[in-house]
């Protein structure tokens, strides 16, 4: 009999708002996740400052601002 699938929960990395870029998003894949950018996924840029949290398509990893963390942009 097989051993039950274990499914890999997804890396969340969490962020300040100083972390953003002047968008409000950040890239993923990302140093800031552990990732080496050398063999990932193409690069895509997340925007965590709508809703607070990104979902990478590719590889799953969420991105999201730790509590408290306001991403003012702008004015």
């Amino acid at each position: 009999m097989d051993a039950p699938a274990t499914k890999k929960q997804p890396t969340v990395v969490e962020l300040r708002a100083a972390d953003l870029n002047a968008n409000g998003g950040v890239f993923c894949p990302s140093p800031a996740a552990g990732m080496k950018l050398w063999n990932n996924h193409p690069r895509i840029f997340l925007d965590v400052a709508r809703t607070g949290e990104a979902r990478c398509a590719y590889c799953g990893t969420i991105y999201k601002l730790k509590d408290g963390e306001h991403f003012g942009g702008g004015h």
